[in-house]
């Protein structure tokens, strides 16, 4: 496969993956979506976002999308990496060797925009440990959110999307990937257009789209009712479906065994 064909069946991916509700971060938008008043009762912008996520986060501060807003992520095998990025890219940053993602977040907040979340969820190092232990810091606040807004990076905004509705069934969600871009190919190179602050390399990119399709169709090995149970069922286009065998068939390390059980 080349790489042009590669490009536009990643894009086909990220189509699915990365979903947006609403076409932009504002009441009104939010209002004509069916959210009442236009303020969900919690905005969430959680780990494993990609920089450029926590200005989206700012522009739904900005705008008063939300009564609470909360930053959500612990520390994984991919913290250090995002560490080591954000003082590359928003330095003068001041925060811990330790810090967590959503204090990262957090920081950058502050320091660039002015604005503190009202909570920080500090131990969660997956998708599943992002809604349970926000929803248990937010009940122990006394909130009973019934409408929410998903920041997640594209990758993984459907993901995060059907493991709150397999946990919270009863919550609006209104999701809002952390950024939309396409992979173009001029000659020998291949790029983003645009190109999100902090943006993945186009193999990672490949790699975690890869991924992300095979964890939310759902087989015994996907995240779904019929694999690990970890998230809600997804339904997947045969578009996607088909743009993800083509890769699969180029890429195969990149891809998860479907047929078989898998945490």
């Amino acid at each position: 496969m080349g790489p042009a064909e590669t490009a536009r069946n990643l894009n086909t991916l990220a189509a699915f993956t990365g979903m947006r509700d609403v076409a932009s971060l504002d009441r009104c938008a939010l209002e004509a979506a069916g959210v009442p008043d236009g303020q969900v009762d919690v905005a969430i912008l959680t780990g494993g976002t990609i920089p450029s996520g926590a200005d989206v986060m700012a522009e739904a501060m900005q705008a008063h999308v939300a009564r609470t807003y909360a930053l959500v992520g612990g520390t994984g095998h991919t913290t250090a990496t995002f560490r080591a990025r954000a003082r590359e890219l928003w330095e003068p940053l001041d925060f811990s060797d330790d810090a967590s993602e959503a204090e990262i977040f957090d920081a950058y907040l502050r320091t660039r925009h002015g604005l503190a979340a009202d909570l920080l969820e500090t131990r969660s190092t997956n998708s599943g440990e992002n809604i349970a232990f926000l929803f248990k810091l937010l009940r122990a606040r006394g909130l009973e959110p019934t409408s929410v807004l998903l920041i997640q990076d594209a990758t993984l905004q459907r993901r995060l999307d059907a493991t709150l509705r397999l946990q919270e069934p009863q919550v609006r969600v209104v999701n809002y990937a952390a950024y939309q871009t396409r992979l173009v190919v001029w000659g020998d190179a291949t790029a983003f257009a645009p190109e999100p602050l902090g943006m993945w390399e186009p193999e990672r990119y490949r790699t975690l789209l890869m991924g992300e399709m095979s964890r939310l169709i759902d087989t015994p090995g996907g995240y779904g009712p019929l694999g690990a149970n970890f998230i809600a069922h997804v339904d997947v286009p045969d578009r996607a479906c088909q743009a993800f065998e083509r890769l699969r068939a180029a890429f195969p390390d990149s891809a998860r065994d479907l047929t078989r059980t898998q945490a």
